[in-house]
């Protein structure tokens, strides 16, 4: 009983382990440089704009 239940345990691990070795989806990893930098500032500066009052009526 002992022997039969190590052995079913030890058979399904190893199935385990077989599927997970196949069923991985491979990742192609590229080495690849981008030549262009990233730009991170805008080309135009922001315009501040004037404050506008609403009008008090006094």
């Amino acid at each position: 009983m002992l022997v039969t239940a190590t052995i079913i345990i030890s058979t399904l691990v190893i199935l385990n382990f077989l599927l997970l070795k196949f069923s991985c989806n491979k990742t192609i990893r590229t080495t690849k440089v981008n030549e262009k930098p990233i730009v991170l500032k805008p080309e135009h500066g922001i315009k501040t704009l004037t404050p506008r009052l609403a009008p008090t009526g006094s």
